[in-house]
């Protein structure tokens, strides 16, 4: 078995309403380009595909970034919404990925793939899409928006009560038990460096607006399972969906309405919740391959 290629980490500058930013971008391989794309929560990062980039680099050119907003650099402090997600998207795709084998997205990332496959055919080449969501955290529990979900995006962008309510809703216990409940199968996977890095992306500057946004449904890209659906509908395929067979039961719904189209293949992982990808690539490493050298 030879040895995955390097990982190189680059940034790139990118502009929404006034404000600069930076994103930190993985590169890794050489072959047919393939876009990874992470998921979106309070503790998501590039380096959550590290494992799929590791496994993909040896047949494939592999790039992964952060999402505006998220990543372990500075953010600043705007009221992010899809749209600067999804103008984030077609720019980076064009001007950093022009000519896509595929892309791979995980979880709400997966709908603003569809979203821009929808719009512009062929810009992300084959799809493959890992625990998709479309909906965030607090709408998921409550089963819709409420009026108190722009509450807390408003209180935790105040100057000094903000930071407060976001390092409390962000401790390690809180992080724990969320994790736990939904994103891996086993406790100990959030440990040793894996929990260092994911402090690092909590503790970035400007941190509490994109996640408040994220948690209360901000960037949510579409407001219902019909809009998610028409998205897929419209992009045709072939798609590969898969997830965890242990996914929550409310995201695990939506899920299995979009493996019902017939141009999605589905498949069901024996293990693993939302981060099932990076929790147990070599399980989904091997189909993935076959998808995208088809």
């Amino acid at each position: 078995m030879t040895d995955s290629p390097q990982i190189r980490t680059r940034q790139v500058r990118w502009t929404w309403q006034g404000q600069e930013l930076s994103l930190a971008v993985d590169e890794s391989g050489n072959g047919p380009q393939v876009l990874l794309l992470p998921a979106l929560s309070s503790i998501s990062t590039r380096r959550e595909m590290r494992p799929l980039m590791q496994g993909l680099a040896n047949r494939f050119s592999v790039i992964a970034p952060d999402w505006p907003g998220f990543g372990d650099l500075a953010r600043p402090p705007v009221p992010w919404t899809p749209d600067a997600l999804s103008s984030f998207l077609d720019q980076f795709v064009r001007e950093q990925a022009p000519a896509l084998h595929a892309t791979i997205a995980a979880g709400h990332a997966a709908t603003y793939a569809l979203y821009l496959a929808a719009g512009c055919p062929d810009s992300l080449g084959r799809l493959a899409l890992l625990a998709p969501t479309w909906r965030g955290p607090l709408p998921t529990v409550v089963g819709g928006d409420r009026k108190l979900f722009h509450q807390i995006r408003h209180i935790v962008g105040l100057p000094v009560l903000g930071p407060f309510l976001y390092r409390l809703n962000v401790n390690p216990i809180v992080v724990r038990m969320m994790v736990a409940g939904h994103v891996y199968s086993d406790p100990r996977a959030l440990s040793g460096e894996r929990i260092s890095e994911k402090q690092r992306v909590i503790g970035a500057p400007g941190a509490r607006f994109s996640s408040a946004a994220f948690v209360t449904g901000r960037l949510d890209r579409v407001h219902s399972r019909e809009e998610f659906l028409n998205l897929a509908r419209r992009v045709g395929g072939p798609i590969l969906l898969a997830y965890g067979a242990e996914t929550p039961p409310k995201s695990r719904a939506e899920i299995e309405s979009l493996a019902a189209l017939a141009t999605v293949r589905s498949l069901v992982i024996e293990r693993g919740k939302l981060g099932f990808y990076e929790e147990f690539s070599g399980e989904i490493l091997a189909v993935l391959e076959t998808f995208l050298s088809a």
